[in-house]
């Protein structure tokens, strides 16, 4: 069984389902659990802020954004009765996805626990998929939990 699951959060409700399911897992496992949250800067850079206003407001409330997710994310694990540690990255060149996967690989996770939209079609290609990014590189297997209950399609 999974006894070491990386779960990559980002505060969302799809992040909170997929954490969710991770507990549970964790739960019959008596495994632990490692939350990881990869700030992508790059996501948030609209050209209009100077390099120094960017640099001394803009990251910090990042970082800060990220640690308060990081530290729900614990106090859920600690509820659920699992024990949890965390990381936060701020990848400079590389993509989220292959944070994702070499935290899997560096603290030997058995699997990688990650929320879905679920969404298929246009809206995939137009809004891109971390979930499907993270399940093409990841050196272990993936549980993908979408948010939307089946037989419903997300937008």
């Amino acid at each position: 069984m999974y006894q070491r699951i990386l779960v990559p959060i980002d505060g969302s409700e799809t992040s909170t389902r997929g954490l969710d399911e991770a507990l549970r897992l964790a739960q019959l496992s008596h495994g632990q659990v490692r939350l990881v949250h990869a700030i992508d800067e790059l996501k948030y850079v609209n050209g209009f802020e100077t390099f120094a206003a960017y640099n001394s407001d803009v990251i910090p409330l990042m970082r800060e954004s990220g640690a308060r997710i990081l530290q729900a994310g614990r106090e859920r694990a600690a509820r659920a009765g699992v024990e949890a540690d965390a990381r936060l990255f701020m990848p400079v060149a590389d993509r989220v996805c292959d944070v994702v996967a070499e935290q899997a690989r560096s603290w030997k996770a058995d699997l990688i626990v990650i929320g879905t939209h679920g969404r298929h079609g246009v809206a995939r290609v137009l809004l891109g998929s971390d979930a499907e990014q993270i399940l093409r590189v990841a050196p272990v297997p993936v549980l993908l939990v979408r948010t939307q209950p089946p037989g419903q399609d997300a937008p």
